[in-house]
């Protein structure tokens, strides 16, 4: 049974929403989309968009086409179904809709906890020229966005979350996420760092673990050796494994290496142009490329916090 969206003024984390199109492979997208709910206690809602009238040329391909809604209801029913075969008891809410998928998933990040999305969803009609859905949503989204490689994400991946560091410019953002999806995957964190090694600090005995928001927030504040950063962020999340790498080369090189076997990899939204919103830095965009496994971009805070 397919559950109702909750009655408007309910308060609390926003649900994870899972864009889909009708490719065979979306299965695998819901299945990750759905294991992130259920890990995480917060509802799945599953969304498939028909674009409404249909885009240029749609009419040879399609020829008999319904209403956009029963079009997008009908795609949606085996994926709600599934979801609560896989994981029963999990909240399921199918959002049929007309219009352009990019747009409708943008508008909803605001208001949900997580988005995931295939690496080349396209909405309602996969084979047509309509642009790619899933990097317009990482790109655009206000929450961070998961995006799923079915065809080359591994079956039984290492127990391993990996997240990229620029220890010349840290941002909090992408790391708080790799701590949060470790713990809740129980599994250990990767942080890594690519390129020329920064010059040697003094690192201070570490003490009891005890919480140092003052250390944590130094992530947004200048140069930190790797090390040292994890230890300030073991500070907050003392029940998750942690250990560091430096890579010699290109970060985004480095990244997808790291990817290989990994259950998931972190990267922010943009590089050093502060741009919010408007691209991905070049290691966010090729390692959304390029990476074997899924990939989280999470989105980054300006400057000054605009």
């Amino acid at each position: 049974m397919v559950e109702q969206d909750p009655a408007p003024g309910d308060t609390g984390p926003g649900p994870v929403l899972v864009g889909v199109d009708d490719a065979h492979d979306q299965q695998i997208v819901v299945r990750h989309a759905a294991a992130e709910a259920a890990r995480r206690g917060l509802p799945l809602h599953i969304l498939h968009a028909v674009e409404w009238p249909l885009p240029a040329g749609a009419a040879e391909v399609y020829r008999e086409v319904s209403a956009p809604q029963a079009q997008a209801a009908a795609v949606l029913a085996p994926f709600t179904a599934q979801a609560h075969a896989e994981h029963p008891g999990l909240n399921v809410v199918a959002e049929p809709f007309a219009g352009r998928p990019a747009a409708a998933l943008v508008d909803r990040s605001a208001r949900v906890s997580l988005v995931v999305v295939g690496h080349r969803g396209t909405g309602g009609f996969p084979r047509l020229p309509l642009g790619s859905v899933s990097w317009q949503v990482a790109t655009h989204a206000e929450c961070p966005v998961i995006v799923v490689r079915p065809g080359r994400t591994t079956v039984h991946p290492a127990h391993r979350v990996v997240v990229g560091v620029d220890t010349a410019e840290p941002t909090a953002e992408p790391l708080r996420f790799a701590f949060e999806e470790a713990a809740l995957r129980e599994t250990e964190l990767t942080l890594l760092a690519a390129g020329s090694r920064p010059e040697p600090m003094t690192v201070e005995p570490v003490g009891p673990a005890v919480p140092d928001r003052e250390a944590v927030t130094r992530a947004e504040n200048g140069p930190e050796d790797l090390e040292d950063l994890a230890t300030a962020w073991r500070h907050e999340y003392p029940n998750v494994p942690v250990t560091t790498r430096h890579a010699a080369g290109r970060p985004a090189a480095a990244l997808t290496e790291a990817s290989h076997g990994a259950e998931l990899v972190v990267v922010g939204s943009h590089g050093r142009t502060g741009v919010r919103r408007a691209l991905l830095g070049s290691v966010s965009a090729e390692v959304l490329h390029t990476a074997a496994c899924p990939v989280a971009v999470v989105p980054v805070r300006a400057a000054g916090g605009g």
